[in-house]
């Protein structure tokens, strides 16, 4: 048991007098449970409702209060448990019955966690709400795996993207992703990255950029796949990597060899494009 739970636990929120809950968007951090804030860790104590994700790593749940009604609305790819719009009528209707809610997310609300959606559907229908931030996945899995988003030898700009747009096409502004010095990570990337590969590739990166997937981040499963852009691909799907994965592009990913601190259940010496330390 977490040494920090009776003094997160300590004290139960007070019911608004109106009879309305408050809603909290909280980040849960990129899987590491270690990771979670001392503000998420305890709103989880005391919440009365916790809707929660596919990508919120086990060990969270250890912070929920044990009375508290837990409701699973996950997404992963081609199965929603619930669609958005019905996610967001469920944390409407929960707080009207009197329930204060933890909305819990993987990595942070605000970072591809639809949070902003959510968020407007509150306050269109006036329930108060709060927005707890989280590590996301970038930060977290980057200091895991020895990577660094910046570096002034190598990236002094760093973009965010995603790889799963709503309508589901890889329509992105490609041309932004080639520019020079810079790193990109890619969120829900793992099904398209042949596609994603061959258009940066296309709009003229190198074929030989530095690369990484990372599979299941900050966690004792966490896997790592480096190579370039033209060799990732194949080297992904021989290891047979899996949803959640995150992409990193650019040279920051060649400090991985020297940097890298944090095993998980396996290493990548195999298509490791830097030297094994």
């Amino acid at each position: 048991m977490n040494k920090l739970l009776p003094f997160l636990q300590s004290s139960q929120p007070a019911k608004n007098t109106q009879g309305v809950g408050t809603v909290y968007l909280v980040g849960a951090g990129p899987g590491d449970p270690d990771l979670l804030t001392l503000r998420a860790a305890k709103l989880l104590g005391q919440a009365d409702a916790v809707v929660y994700d596919h990508l919120v790593g086990t060990g969270v749940f250890d912070f929920i209060r044990t009375d508290a009604e837990r409701l699973y609305v996950g997404k992963e790819k081609d199965r929603h448990t619930l669609p958005q719009n019905e996610i967001n009528t469920l944390l409407v209707t929960l707080s009207r019955q009197g329930k204060n809610v933890v909305r819990l997310k993987g990595g942070d609300p605000f970072i591809f966690g639809r949070g902003g959606e959510e968020t407007e559907a509150l306050v269109e229908n006036g329930i108060p709400f709060e927005i707890v931030p989280g590590i996301t996945a970038a930060n977290g899995i980057s200091c895991y795996t020895g990577i660094p988003l910046t570096h002034r030898n190598y990236a002094q700009s760093v973009v965010f993207t995603t790889g799963h747009l709503k309508d589901g096409s890889l329509n992105l502004d490609w041309a932004h992703l080639v520019n020079p010095r810079q790193t990109v990570v890619i969120y829900m990337g793992l099904y398209g990255l042949p596609e994603i590969a061959r258009q940066l590739i296309a709009y003229g990166q190198t074929p030989d950029m530095p690369a990484a997937v990372v599979e299941q981040g900050t966690s004792n499963q966490q896997r790592v796949v480096v190579g370039t852009l033209a060799t990732l691909p194949g080297l992904v799907a021989a290891m047979g990597l899996k949803s959640p994965c995150l992409i990193i592009v650019g040279e920051v990913v060649t400090l991985h060899g020297k940097l890298r601190w944090f095993e998980g259940a396996a290493t990548d010496c195999e298509a490791c494009a830097t030297p094994m330390a």
